[in-house]
């Protein structure tokens, strides 16, 4: 009964427990609610419960245990019912039976709980012995681990220690090394000396470059380490070796050398001839040049490694040319010698073969040198100035005899053309020493012409003595003027006549030609084609020389220096010709020489445009103007000489007297304009005379009258008939100057024109120069047409006078002249006479420039005024 009580009381405590566990879910009131996390995380439980139930080994496993404990519970259920015989008769049996059957479900209730329970305390013991187990791995691997430590660190220390023997072996082996190394440098000194002694060791050898490449290296090594134990005595050592291995060298090319020239000199090659001589000079040498050429490559290429090697390259190259100049120095004197015996005369001539030659000769020497030696050298350039000085010594002696002045020229133009600016310039490396020799040469070429065109220009131009006939004029234009017409006739043109042009033009028109440009020269130009005068042969011989010289020295001499000459032979030139025409016109006329003069200034001008030069030279002189008032005032000052003040007469004279710098710019070009205006305006007042001069004088006369007149005390009532009651003004004696004017028009004027037709030649010229004259001609008559109509003539005297108009006057010029192509033909402006009123005056012509037959750019402007104070010969203005 205690048991079912039991049962009873555990059963209701098991309810109440349930009802209890129950509550605690409840959604009101809740004892243990929980959260929705919680609750969340229950059902996440359940969820991967019910699914391992369904697939995982597990829940098998439980529905087999539930169902075998079910199975026993039936089983013993069955058990109970068979072995209970006894029947359930009351209610203590039920109980009892219901006890045991409680008990025994209770009983079996908890089997899966025990098994499980001692399944558990068998893992845990498994467990523990396992973790006993780990346990004692663990100790084992610790130990393990302590003797791997241990037993690492000393390998370590063994590896170190076996990489620090390595390293040690290898810095020694290094340290060994290098000390073989730098004892390789010392060790040699000895047998390299050996070597250098033995007789039989040659230059030529194939270890001979090795051996100077050791000594080069071990002398490096000995500079750049001077604190190495006896490095000095080891680089003494090697020095005396490059001395010894120099001297081998050196032996070795001056044998090879010696040995070409001796070769050269024993069979005496000037007695075969120059040719066959040179070609032996540079043959044998050439033999010999690949002995020494592989001996100087050496030596070369170790120029910048020692002083020796540089020493030794210079000994080397004054040996070599030592033996050059032994073998050429002879030769090449002998050569010159044999050109100036066979060009004995010809100094040009000379000249070009000499320097050819010597052209020829350094190049050959420059070309030989070079087939020994790779570098350059100063002593080869002084060697061929000694071969050249051979030349200026022969030739300076000819060169300063020579006087005259083309082949001084000639000389300048080969020397400076045909030298320098061909052969030099196209090998300038190879002929820098002859080039110097040239120009020296050149420079006395130059002097010695500047000396002999100056002393030229003296005797034979300013101080020229002209014969007879240079001052035959016009008889020799006349007589080539015949030529001309005489040989027009033939058939034959005059100037392509070359034996005649030969006989007429001297060198001068060659000389001139070539500075002028084109052919205009050699030929008459324009209007003047068939002029005589346009000869160069018929040209002044002043003009002439002074043309040819200006051209010889326009190429020879420096540009200053041929300025100061040009203006020098210009100034004497024009003196010359002045002189000429003074001296003609003393012979024939005045018209003759200024004609002459002026043609000759046309050319002289013409001729000098080509010279593309400034004929502008500075003159400096002192004025000692200030000196001689300086001078003066001390004298009056004598008391203040010694005066302490600013008024010390000494310091005035010295301030005041110092000579003053003067500079004075001299035009050739514009001196030859000067005179040529000044001979043009003498020209025309002369032909103006000659045609007009009873007029001229007349009225000259007459105002010269009237001044007096006007000048009187008492003017009287007849005052105004001074004139016309003045004995020489008479109209009869008016009448006779006017028809005297009237036969020298016509009987002069054609002479006139004829000489400047033959002087000139040149229609533009002989018009601009005759156009004053005509209107001269013609304001003579309008003036003293004007001055007869204003004092008091009456028209009977006029009529008595018969003086013509400027129409009638302009008729009668153009009417006689030479029925040529000359100034008549040309246009002509008609004066317009004025009327009987007073202040009638006639138009200034009209100015007009031409040209003077050349191309030098040369405009002669000459322009006559017909005014009163211009009446008696206008003038004429030259202007370039």
């Amino acid at each position: 009964m205690d048991d079912v009580a039991t049962l009873k009381s555990e059963n209701a405590n098991q309810r109440r427990i349930q009802a209890r566990l129950l509550q605690w879910e409840q959604k009101d009131n809740g004892l243990a609610p929980l959260s929705a996390a919680q609750n969340e995380f229950i059902n996440q439980l359940a969820e991967s419960l019910g699914g391992g139930a369904g697939t995982g080994g597990g829940g098998s496993a439980n529905q087999e245990e539930v169902m075998q404990t079910s199975f026993e519970l039936k089983t013993s259920l069955d058990d109970f019912k068979s072995s209970s015989n006894a029947a359930i008769d009351s209610t203590q049996d039920f109980l009892s039976w219901y006890n045991s059957i409680d008990s025994e479900i209770l009983e079996h209730f908890d089997d899966v709980y025990l098994d499980y329970y001692e399944q558990l305390r068998a893992r845990s013991a498994e467990c523990d012995n396992l973790l006993g187990e780990i346990d004692v791995s663990l100790e084992s691997l610790k130990k393990l681990t302590n003797e791997y430590n241990f037993v690492s660190e000393k390998t370590s220390s063994l590896h170190q220690a076996s990489e620090n023997l390595l390293q040690d072996q290898t810095r020694l082996n290094e340290i060994g090394e290098d000390i073989r190394k730098r004892l390789k440098y010392f060790t040699q000194a000895e047998s390299i000396s050996q070597r250098l002694q033995n007789p039989t060791f040659s230059v030529s050898n194939d270890t001979f470059v090795d051996i100077l490449n050791t000594i080069d290296d071990c002398l490096e090594y000995m500079r750049a380490n001077p604190t190495f134990s006896e490095a000095s005595a080891y680089g003494i050592k090697y020095r005396n070796c490059l001395s010894k291995a120099t001297q081998m060298m050196k032996n070795y090319v001056s044998n090879v050398l010696a040995n070409a020239t001796a070769q050269i000199l024993a069979k005496d090659a000037l007695e075969q001839g120059s040719e066959a001589a040179f070609a032996l000079f540079y043959g044998k040498f050439q033999a010999s040049a690949p002995k020494v050429k592989r001996i100087t490559a050496t030596i070369e290429e170790r120029l910048e490694r020692s002083v020796e090697y540089e020493q030794l390259l210079a000994a080397l190259h004054q040996q070599f040319l030592a033996q050059r100049a032994t073998i050429m120095s002879g030769a090449v004197e002998q050569a010159i010698r044999d050109l100036g015996r066979k060009h004995k005369g010809d100094h040009c001539a000379l000249v070009r073969s000499a320097c050819a030659f010597m052209v020829h000769v350094c190049q050959d020497e420059h070309r030989l040198f070079y087939q020994f030696f790779a570098q350059p050298s100063g002593q080869l350039t002084a060697y061929m100035e000694g071969l050249c000085t051979i030349l200026y010594d022969t030739l300076r002696p000819f060169i300063i005899r020579i006087d005259h002045l083309e082949t001084l020229a000639e000389i300048c133009s080969i020397l400076r053309v045909e030298m320098l600016d061909e052969h030099v310039n196209y090998n300038p490396e190879s002929l820098e020493a002859f080039a110097k020799i040239v120009y020296q040469l050149l420079q006395d070429v130059q002097e010695r012409i500047g000396f002999r065109a100056q002393n030229y220009l003296e005797s034979d131009i300013l101080n020229y003595r002209p014969s007879a006939g240079d001052l035959a004029y016009p008889e020799k234009l006349e007589m080539m003027e015949s030529i001309a017409a005489s040989l027009q006739q033939e058939g034959s043109s005059y100037l392509r006549r070359a034996d005649s042009r030969s006989s007429i033009a001297s060198l001068a028109s060659q000389e001139v030609e070539q500075i002028n440009s084109g052919e205009g020269m050699a030929k008459f130009r324009g209007g003047s084609g068939n002029s005589p005068a346009d000869l160069h042969g018929m040209w002044y011989p002043t003009v002439r020389r002074t043309l040819v010289c200006l051209s010889r020295l326009y190429r020879c001499i420096e540009r200053s220096i041929f300025q100061s000459l040009s203006q020098q032979a210009l100034t004497y030139c024009i003196q010359s010709v002045s002189s000429a025409a003074g001296q003609i016109a003393q012979r024939k006329s005045s018209v003759d020489g200024e004609l002459f003069e002026i043609k000759h200034l046309l050319i002289l001008r013409e001729q000098i445009a080509p010279f593309r030069v400034d004929f502008t030279v500075k003159e400096t002189s002192l004025d000692f103007s200030k000196v001689k008032t300086a001078a003066f005032e001390l004298l009056q000052k004598r008391k203040q000489l010694f005066a302490l003040g600013s008024n010390n007469a000494l310091l005035e004279f010295l301030l005041d007297g110092t000579p003053q710098v003067r500079e004075q710019l001299l035009d050739s070009r514009k001196d030859v304009d000067r005179q040529l205006k000044m001979v043009c305006e003498a020209f025309i007042k002369d032909a103006t005379r000659q045609l007009v001069g009873p007029i001229l004088n007349f009225i000259e006369t007459a105002q010269n009258h009237l001044k007096q007149t006007a000048t009187a005390p008492a003017p009287t009532p007849q005052q105004g008939m001074a004139l016309r009651m003045a004995a020489f003004a008479a109209p009869q004696q008016i009448s006779s100057i006017i028809q005297e004017s009237i036969r020298a028009i016509k009987t002069k004027l054609g002479p006139l024109q004829r000489s400047m037709q033959l002087y000139l030649a040149n229609k533009d010229t002989e018009f601009i120069l005759f156009r004053p004259i005509r209107n001269n001609v013609l304001g003579s008559f309008v003036k003293l047409e004007q001055l007869l109509a204003t004092n008091s003539y009456s028209r009977d005297d006029l009529t008595i006078v018969s003086c013509p108009s400027a129409e009638q006057v302009s008729v009668l010029l153009s009417s006689v002249n030479l029925g040529q192509e000359g100034v008549a033909s040309a246009p002509q402006r008609k004066i317009s006479s004025s009327s009987m009123g007073s202040g009638g005056t006639t138009k200034p012509p009209i100015e007009k420039k031409v040209s003077f037959d050349s191309g030098a750019n040369t405009v002669v402007q000459i322009g006559g005024a017909g005014d009163e104070g211009e009446s008696e010969g206008g003038p004429a203005v030259v202007q370039e």
